[in-house]
């Protein structure tokens, strides 16, 4: 047999890290996850769901009491009504990107999505031949920012559907209120369907703000709308594969026909769990998000420092994505950094060509973890 081509590209991410998983000597700062379990208090609450039986099927589009909380949740948190007839519980945030492209996307049409970007949120619309692309976040005057008029370009009549996340991962990119209302003026003239990633809403760290700015503040019930979200960022809940997905309520008979030949059904002890996060967690968002942002400004400005590094300032997420200068080649490098110094960050080119030359970090773990990492990047600096 001949060798063929793969038609998905593989996550670089996850390449990187299967060589040195599990090695005591190296840092792992690559995968975007907190090194803290999930709280007590929403473990407890899958445990008692599993003592008392709650073993068996849900229904597809998830349990009422956690599209209500959701619903009440989102209500409460972007000011403007969602009801639970436009919520689908789903399995995991990615699941949901997944679904929304096999509902929206039919083979040759075309998606925008704004780079450099999660591997995944690029490479999902192409499952479903979809034609992908991509406008690049551009840096001015140390900050990341989004080239508006060019993105506007982009949208052109015909386009099927552009993909947006903010927060942004991997640059921490937050979109400003204003960008949002321009592109949905646009997207509305055109007919063009939002997918809108807000996974890390919560994760954001200018003065006085709960959370990012959401198309759900914006949008009416019927717009060409479909957010999605998960538990595993704010509520530190990676490991539980659980999200959710908000779209117009017309299309949930076919979302839920979806979701019975995706997966089913979401776990009960996972839904469980979740209703509590949202019902009791928000103490514990507000506290993850100040350590958060204290662990970032001293990260941000110990880096700064470092002779050779660029590292632009964004709003958002928990990652910064920064560069060496003369390294071009960010698998390269990353595999030098776990090699020579035993410090494992992300290579930009996993999140396009766009994010070629650069290296995402996750902060989001202990200041000691942090600082020893700052130490083992000086020291490759310095030979």
């Amino acid at each position: 047999m001949h060798a063929t081509e793969p038609r998905f590209s593989p996550s670089l991410i996850r390449a990187l890290a299967n060589t040195a998983m599990g090695r005591e000597d190296v840092l792992p700062f690559w995968f975007g996850e907190s090194d803290q379990p999930t709280p007590a208090f929403i473990r407890e609450a899958a445990i008692t769901s599993l003592r008392e039986g709650e073993t068996f099927y849900s229904e597809n589009l998830g349990r009422l009491y956690l599209r209500q909380a959701i619903a009440n949740y989102l209500t409460n948190l972007h000011q403007r009504v969602v009801t639970e007839d436009r919520i689908a519980v789903t399995a995991s945030g990615v699941s949901a990107l997944m679904l929304a492209s096999q509902l929206l996307v039919a083979p040759g049409d075309r998606v925008v999505t704004v780079t450099p970007l999660w591997p995944n949120a690029v490479e999902i619309p192409k499952v479903v031949s979809g034609q992908v692309t991509c406008v690049s976040l551009q840096v001015q005057d140390g900050r990341w920012t989004l080239p508006l008029d060019q993105l506007l370009q982009a949208l052109t009549p015909g386009t099927r559907m552009l993909v947006l996340n903010s927060p942004n991962n991997p640059t921490g990119w937050t979109i400003q209120r204003e960008e949002q209302v321009a592109l949905l003026d646009h997207c509305r003239r055109h007919g063009i369907w939002i997918l809108a990633d807000d996974v890390y809403e919560r994760l954001v760290y200018a003065e006085g703000m709960r959370s990012a700015p959401s198309f759900l503040a914006l949008a009416d019930d019927h717009d060409r709308l479909i957010v999605i979200n998960s538990f595993s960022k704010a509520w530190i809940m990676t490991g539980w594969r659980v999200g959710w997905m908000v779209a117009p309520s017309a299309m949930m008979p076919d979302l839920g026909a979806l979701l019975e030949y995706n997966v089913s059904c979401v776990s009960v002890f996972t839904q469980r769990a979740a209703a509590i996060a949202l019902e009791q967690g928000e103490p514990y968002v507000e506290q993850l998000r100040a350590e958060l942002a204290q662990t970032k400004a001293k990260l941000f400005a110990a880096l700064r420092m470092m002779p050779r590094v660029e590292v632009p300032q964004s709003d958002g997420a928990m990652y910064l994505f920064l560069r060496v200068a003369d390294e071009d080649d960010s698998m390269r490098l990353a595999t030098r950094l776990i090699e020579e110094v035993g410090l494992g960050l992300a290579p930009g080119r996993a999140f396009g060509p766009e994010g070629e030359g650069w290296l995402r970090w996750c902060y989001a773990a202990a200041w000691k973890k942090n600082q020893s990492g700052i130490e083992r990047l000086a020291r490759f600096l310095s030979s």
